[in-house]
């Protein structure tokens, strides 16, 4: 498959995906596109037939490092299914799909996506299968499952937001003349990792609680 067949071959999808829906909201939430591509790819195909779904040259240059919008879709699309591979190995990937896209152009799309690290691309997977309807395939239930086995081998604790889970912890600062022994209750939201500090003369189970 080429890289145009693949184009109209997407483009299609969606046209299809609405008439079985029934709904082109639900098919563009499902493929990542808007409403508006619909319309173009629904208006193109009706005036011009399957050669109204080719990529045409523009008189205006196309922005430095965007691709068409199918493919920059299927780049999106390969990431949640396999969040844990790097740029690399998904532009060779994608080569066997017949899509050309150098390592730099699949990071190009991460960045204007936020999704440049692996963590990143993980959050947004624990996120699409929090959706209701979301059936998670076996690599990607692999990908969730390996990624909480590393937070537990290094201590990170999963915190859902902030105010979730506090760490907390007493310690000694020093003997100051006048006043005498000094503590300091130190606080850590998991989550987002802001500390809080205060310091008192005693080191009780009441000055924890009041701070």
């Amino acid at each position: 498959m080429t890289q145009q067949q693949y184009i109209i071959r997407r483009k299609l999808n969606i046209i299809e995906l609405a008439e079985q829906l029934g709904n082109i909201s639900e098919a563009c939430r499902k493929l990542g596109v808007s409403r508006q591509h619909y319309y173009d790819i629904k208006k193109a195909l009706e005036e011009e037939g399957i050669e109204g779904l080719l990529e045409k040259a523009r008189n205006k240059p196309r922005i430095a490092n965007r691709v068409a919008p199918e493919i920059e879709e299927r780049v999106l699309e390969y990431s949640l299914q396999y969040p844990t591979h790097g740029q690399a190995r998904v532009s060779n990937e994608l080569k066997k799909e017949g899509i050309i896209l150098s390592p730099g152009g699949v990071r190009s799309i991460w960045l204007r996506h936020g999704l440049e690290n692996r963590k990143l691309r993980l959050k947004r997977l624990e996120k699409w299968a929090s959706e209701e309807g979301n059936i998670l395939t076996e690599s990607q239930v692999q990908a969730l499952e390996e990624a909480k086995e590393e937070k537990e081998a290094i201590g990170e604790i999963e915190s859902y937001h902030p105010g979730f889970l506090v760490g907390q912890d007493t310690f000694y600062v020093g003997w100051i003349k006048g006043v005498g022994k000094i503590y300091q209750q130190t606080a850590i939201d998991t989550h987002c990792n802001v500390g809080f500090a205060k310091l008192y003369t005693e080191k009780t189970a009441i000055t924890a609680a009041d701070f």
